[in-house]
């Protein structure tokens, strides 16, 4: 068993027949980026992150691939032939390494002619945990057999054949013998992994949009990974100490939460508004990165209403963005990486994880923010500009700046609650992740990424353009597709 490991992290993705992909293993470290020619499948490695981690958030398997351009027919591998059945699917799968040491999780998915999973394999300590198998395609059904080490070997049971075996395994194994025990913190060590994702795309457009007035839309189709619902999570068996998994959240399920950012950044102004009251050590770093990445300057990022904006007065709308926004230069160097918000473990009378977010849910919910919000760079004698005046590739790297420098209470994710902070690593995933940036802005990204990754908290998994942004900065592995 590795106990260096103290937080889950995804260590391996295999796309054993993925789209253009059959029998690609990549490995994931703390910051890892993928380059390659146009169609060498850089976005499909996510994609099939992303679906694997939404599975683990206990999101339906359909909801889980349509995040996909073209769906579950899309994973198919080129080429692929249907057997007798006219059946054809994908494989894809991951290893996630913790505190229970390596575990491996394999995947099998139909996804014609109906979409099921049809087998999953779960194998840890030198011990086959989990396998399904689909024994009667008229039942939407597979046959469940997990290890116990009792005085029976095996469990066997049905489960659903559109949800991940492995996250259902804490509601359904009781943790009494030594088998069980293992096959708990093992699903528990790949749950808490795989929640821990946030995919993001900052779209310009987008962000633009919302700072001429317009209300920010929920994305549905690119929510964050790890979104879900804290309140319908069941609680394990008695004994068990598993991560129950939720139902998959939207933005806009029980009305808007503008203090969480969302994948495409659209809400960024009610973001930072939040962010810049909460902890003024980190919105220092995070200016400090702009003022770094960005043309001219920058000597502080405010979030003010914008009726103080309407009056004209620059000195006025000073004022109402407050010491709050400021971007205080001799707080950058004691500032310490960390997250905002987040919750804490409970633990019922039977010694079983309680799956809610905090004792306190209204407190861990950030308070919304003012109508209006509108997001200004402070430019010094320049004068204040709005925020959405910045060029494409300077909005993207405040966007993935903020991802980084923050954590999953000020994402529009649903962070593992039950499990604290401290034994959490948080994933980001970013397509395209240099997309507008000029070379210098890509390289200052890089190097945020890399002082983020050290501290322990935080993963990058990215594609890049030019993988010459991250020449010579130590702990980068670039991962050279269709070579």
């Amino acid at each position: 068993m590795n106990t260096d490991s103290a937080r889950p992290t995804v260590t391996e993705l295999r796309l054993s027949a993925f789209k253009n992909h059959r029998g690609v293993t990549l490995p994931i470290g703390p910051v890892t980026l993928l380059s390659g020619e146009s169609g060498s499948g850089k976005s499909s490695a996510l994609q099939a992150y992303e679906i694997l981690s939404r599975l683990g958030s206990g999101e339906p398997l359909a909801r889980a691939v349509g995040t996909v351009a073209g769906g579950a027919a899309a994973c198919i591998p080129a080429g692929a032939r249907p057997d007798e059945q006219g059946r054809r699917g994908f494989r894809i799968g991951c290893t996630v390494d913790g505190p229970a040491g390596p575990v491996n999780l394999d995947l099998a998915v139909q996804a014609e002619p109906e979409l099921r999973i049809v087998g999953e394999r779960l194998t840890g300590g030198g011990e086959t945990l989990l396998t399904t198998a689909l024994i009667d395609p008229a039942r939407h059904a597979v046959q469940a057999a997990w290890h116990t080490a009792g005085s029976t070997p095996v469990t066997r049971a049905p489960l659903p054949d559109d949800r991940l075996g492995t996250s259902l395994l804490p509601l359904r194994v009781a943790g009494k013998t030594a088998g069980q025990q293992l096959v708990l913190a093992a699903a528990e060590q790949v749950v808490v992994a795989l929640r821990s994702a946030f995919a993001c795309d900052p779209r310009p457009e987008a962000m633009r949009e919302t700072g001429r007035g317009a209300a920010p839309v929920a994305d549905v189709a690119t929510t964050a990974v790890g979104a879900g619902s804290g309140s319908a999570r069941a609680r394990g068996r008695a004994g068990g100490r598993g991560v129950a998994a939720g139902s998959w959240g939207r933005d806009g399920d029980g009305g808007p939460d503008e203090g969480r950012l969302r994948s495409s950044c659209e809400n960024l102004p009610a973001v930072l508004e939040r962010t810049s009251r909460e902890c003024r050590r980190r919105h220092a770093l995070l200016v400090a990165a702009v003022r770094d990445a960005c043309a001219g300057p920058v000597d502080g990022l405010h979030a003010v209403p914008r009726e103080a904006i309407a009056g004209g007065a620059d000195g006025g709308v000073r004022a109402a963005a407050g010491a709050g926004g400021a971007g205080d230069r001799s707080a950058v160097g004691g500032a310490a990486a960390g997250s905002w918000g987040g919750g804490r473990p409970e633990r019922g009378a039977a010694g079983a994880v309680a799956t809610r977010p905090a004792p306190d849910p209204g407190a861990s919910r950030p308070a919304p923010a003012p109508a209006g919000v509108r997001a200004l760079v402070d430019r010094g004698a320049l004068g204040m500009m709005p925020v959405e005046q910045l060029g494409d590739g300077e909005l993207r790297f405040l966007a993935l700046a903020l991802v980084l420098l923050t954590g999953p209470g000020v994402l529009a994710m649903d962070p593992v609650g039950e499990i604290p902070s401290a034994q959490q690593q948080l994933t980001v995933m970013a397509d395209g992740l240099d997309r507008c940036m000029d070379h210098r802005q890509a390289r200052e990204l890089m190097s945020l990424a890399v002082r983020m990754a050290e501290r322990g908290h935080v993963r990058l998994l990215g594609t890049v353009g030019d993988p010459s942004v991250a020449e010579g900065l130590p702990g980068v592995r670039v991962l050279h597709l269709g070579v």
